[in-house]
């Protein structure tokens, strides 16, 4: 078990987790609540996480690893403070994103699907996220667009994020 990036001591956050689950306690149908919950609060669905709340609730593990593997949000690796979504679908792709993703790897250090050492970034590659009319485009935090991009505008957009 390892402490959140919350600075939480390892008691404190199986504590807080021990509240979210008693909210569904014997209660399968809760599982995604929880899950969701949980994943907030640690930042990831480490394999402990997992089992408390298969024994909360009265699943098996397995229901438990099939549903944090079935949907994308869940993250069974730590994922960084600030995440960064590349897109390649068409309009993107055809006006350079993979230059957008090579010069990201470049300068975070990591290939798509990682997070960097600092826990600072995490790096996915998306099939689209809706502004086709700015290709090549990413967006970070699941809110900030950036389009229109040119490799040497990348540092000076993940300056932002410090």
């Amino acid at each position: 078990m390892s402490a959140c990036s919350c600075g939480c001591s390892d008691d404190e956050l199986t504590k807080q987790l021990e509240l979210i689950i008693d909210e569904y306690r014997g209660e399968p149908s809760g599982l995604i609540q929880v899950l969701t919950k949980a994943q907030n609060l640690i930042g990831y669905l480490p394999a402990w996480v997992q089992t408390r709340v298969a024994k909360g609730l009265g699943v098996s593990l397995q229901e438990v690893y099939g549903v944090v593997t079935f949907y994308a949000f869940f993250s069974l690796i730590p994922r960084g403070r600030h995440k960064i979504a590349v897109c390649a679908g068409t309009a993107c792709y055809v006006k350079g994103s993979k230059t957008v993703q090579k010069t990201l790897r470049e300068v975070l250090g990591i290939k798509a699907g990682q997070t960097t050492p600092d826990s600072r970034f995490n790096l996915e590659v998306v099939r689209c996220i809706g502004a086709c009319g700015l290709a090549p485009a990413m967006i970070i935090d699941g809110k900030d667009v950036h389009g229109r991009l040119e490799p040497e505008q990348i540092p000076g957009i993940l300056e932002q994020y410090a």
